[in-house]
């Protein structure tokens, strides 16, 4: 509706002072360390992740299989992690799992100093994107429990593999400390291939798509085993908030105390997709690069000189 001549000052009074405001809002808040504002922007970006991927789970479990499938929740965890990656990427790179910050400060990519905070305010975004589940789904979780009126955390009706992860019958823990690994290395050798500069990198403002498509395809394809956590935080965070909001301390003891698997075996599998790409890929193609640098180099100099000469 277009505004009258009448209405034109007091509207443009009230949008002066809401910008004011905000302006001063901006200014109040504004964090000026810059790892600090890496590590709140990952902070969210898992928060998202878990938030999304979580919530399929609850959906499928709450409702008996009524709203929802293995495929639903591969496909929430895969777009999660786009939407996390969208969310905070240009801020902090939207690693999202400290697996991938371990990868990177491996290579030289990113500082070490970067590792454990950017660990602890992923954990944290886990943590509260578990909060934000459980409270979502409050009433459906004591409806789920029934006459016992309890959180169970393995049995017929557990509840707490929701929010973190757990193996299933067949598993053992060497075994699923494989499965982690492999999973893992995969990720990373993935995210290497797409951040690689050197070896067809994705069009810039794709790579979070891309991210959300490899975590997909490893859920579609490792995800029968443990529930592919492939992430220490998005394990421990939720983990954490289980045993703090009525599970208790089992979801660490359970199954043969399951919770260190999918919090080590990712480091381990970091390591191995660093060592598979780069002996593998990157290596190769980042020589090559280095080899047309120096070849382009030499015929700069050579040019130089001729020049000089003529000139002479």
């Amino acid at each position: 509706m277009p505004v009258s001549h009448r209405e034109a000052p007091h509207y443009s009074c009230t949008m002066g002072k809401q910008k004011f405001y905000l302006d001063k809002l901006a200014r109040t808040f504004h964090i000026r360390n810059l790892l600090l504002r890496q590590a709140l922007a990952e902070c969210l970006g898992t928060l998202i992740l878990v938030m999304f991927g979580c919530g399929a789970v609850a959906q499928l479990v709450l409702s008996g299989g009524s709203h929802g499938m293995f495929l639903t929740v591969n496909f929430a965890f895969g777009f999660s992690a786009t939407l996390g990656i969208l969310v905070c990427g240009q801020v902090s790179g939207g690693h999202l799992n400290p697996a991938v910050t371990f990868a990177l400060c491996l290579l030289g990519r990113e500082k070490w100093r970067k590792f454990p905070v950017f660990f602890l305010f992923q954990t944290l975004g886990a943590f509260l994107g578990a909060g934000v589940i459980f409270g979502l789904y409050y009433d459906a979780l004591w409806d789920f429990a029934g006459s016992k009126n309890d959180l169970i955390v393995v049995g017929e009706k557990a509840t707490a593999g929701i929010f973190a992860t757990y193996p299933s019958k067949h598993l053992t823990i060497v075994n699923g400390f494989f499965d982690q690994m492999i999973g893992t290395a995969a990720l990373i050798v993935c995210i290497l291939a797409i951040v690689d500069p050197y070896n067809n990198p994705i069009p810039r403002g794709l790579e979070a798509f891309t991210v959300g498509f490899v975590v997909l395809v490893i859920g579609l394809s490792m995800g029968f085993n443990s529930g592919y956590a492939v992430n220490p935080a998005r394990d421990l965070g939720p983990r954490l908030f289980t045993a703090m909001a009525g599970w208790g301390s089992e979801v660490f003891t359970a199954k043969s105390y399951w919770f260190f698997v999918p919090i080590f075996a990712p480091f381990l599998g970091a390591i191995v997709g660093v060592l598979v790409y780069q002996l593998m890929v990157g290596f190769h193609v980042e020589g090559e690069a280095r080899e047309k640098e120096e070849e382009q180099e030499e015929e700069r100099i050579k040019l130089s000189n001729v020049t000089s000469k003529d000139t002479a």
